[in-house]
């Protein structure tokens, strides 16, 4: 075989294997089928995640259990027996427990995946893959650490249910709790991306977010329950997307909440807002991050 019939070979060969990289032209297109594509680096950056959370420590994952049920205990403590924080009528122990369940969940996405930019730089720099897997692991991989605190939950809410009759009214709305679940991953993962796109050129903004985070919590149904919220201004804590998540989650798991379908809808619109104008903001900040970093 002559040596141009060779080479033609060779490259059409080469050319069955090869893979061409192109940059995405415009901003405002989110390739799924990358995403999709690059699923086993996904699954890889959700076991690092989870795994560097626990790495070198005595008790290891058992720290997911014990931290929400130390925490509602020092909250029953001082804001049950002390303060006097009324839990509408439900014991308070699970009515933090249960708070803490969706709370945890957005705290932890916060606080890890606020820097995304800032803290995966050298990774960034060096090999290329679709950026919105990194945020999207981060969500993920603290999603199976609220599967652990759910444990917890269950024990305090199985001894209530056994030695406590009549404290609590478990009802089929239960089984919607994974559908809240995932849409707080879904808000959470908005806000991280809007974050780390901003951090990305305002550093300052990382500390920001520390106090968001805190004032969020306050300005959420955790501590109190939304009927103790004077009627009157209960519109505007209702435009805190939190707000319809926890009061959904009371009733689900523990059958007493204050929820309206007027403030599920908002709840649900501002998670999907968030969500989509983080990811074009992302991506839009990800075209040229590797330059202010």
């Amino acid at each position: 075989m002559k040596a141009p019939e060779l080479a033609a070979e060779a490259h059409l060969a080469l050319s069955a294997h090869e893979t061409i990289i192109e940059p995405n032209q415009s901003w405002l297109r989110v390739d799924w089928a990358q995403l999709w594509e690059y699923r086993d680096l996904l699954m890889l950056l959700v076991h690092r995640e989870f795994a560097s959370k626990y790495k070198q420590t005595i008790l290891g994952p058992a720290w997911f259990i014990l931290q929400p049920l130390m925490t509602s205990l020092v909250m029953t403590i001082f804001f049950g027996r002390v303060a006097k924080v009324p839990t509408d009528g439900l014991p308070p122990v699970l009515f933090y427990l249960c708070n803490q369940l969706s709370w945890n969940y957005l705290q932890q996405n916060l606080s890890t995946g606020g820097a995304i930019f800032m803290n995966n730089a050298s990774l960034f720099g060096k090999v290329y893959f679709p950026r919105l897997v990194v945020p999207i692991s981060v969500v993920l991989s603290n999603l199976f650490a609220c599967v652990l605190q759910m444990i917890s939950f269950l024990l305090i809410y199985l001894a209530y249910y056994l030695f406590v009759p009549g404290t609590l009214h478990l009802t089929a709305w239960a089984l919607l709790s994974p559908v809240l679940f995932l849409l707080t991953g879904a808000l959470s993962l908005g806000v991280c991306l809007w974050f780390s796109a901003l951090t990305a050129k305002y550093r300052d903004l990382n500390q920001v977010l520390q106090l968001f985070v805190q004032l969020w919590m306050f300005a959420s149904p955790v501590i109190y329950p939304l009927s103790k919220f004077p009627a009157k201004w209960r519109w505007v804590a209702e435009l805190n997307p939190m707000t319809a998540i926890l009061e959904a989650f009371r009733i689900c798991l523990l059958g007493i909440g204050t929820l309206t379908v007027e403030s599920m809808v908002m709840s649900v619109v501002g998670t999907v807002f968030l969500l989509l104008t983080g990811m074009l903001l992302f991506q839009r900040t990800e075209r040229t991050f590797i330059d202010t970093v």
